[in-house]
């Protein structure tokens, strides 16, 4: 683009940063509150955060595990699991109904793939 100028980012110093994080510690602060204040996108302010708080991590960052931890799995009481798998196709007029036995799955699976091709 012609006569278009790209805007230089803007340097933060360590004062403001410092002063910002201050107002984010108080009580009750609004992080967007303290950013609006002073000037500055929330993102930016909570990036500052992250970055005081021991460095930039990933949103999907993982924490190490210090140990481990057992946790109870619920029982599930009620119906026993299916001894056949139902499958039942319908094309225009047409009905396919064919019952397998779970322990050949894979080749309900596979024939099935060949049926809808």
């Amino acid at each position: 683009m012609e006569g278009a100028r790209r805007q230089a980012r803007r340097h933060h110093g360590e004062a403001l940063k410092a002063k910002v994080l201050e107002a984010c510690a108080q009580r009750g602060a609004s992080v967007a509150k303290v950013a609006l204040d002073h000037g500055l996108n929330a993102n930016l302010v909570h990036r500052w955060r992250r970055l005081a708080d021991g460095g930039e991590r990933g949103r999907h960052a993982v924490q190490p595990i210090e140990e481990f931890v057992a946790v109870p799995m619920a029982t599930v009481h009620g119906t026993p699991p299916p001894e056949e798998i139902h499958i039942e196709v319908r094309r225009g007029a047409m009905v396919v109904s064919v019952n397998w036995p779970v322990s050949a799955a894979a080749h309900s699976a596979a024939w099935l793939r060949e049926l809808l091709r």
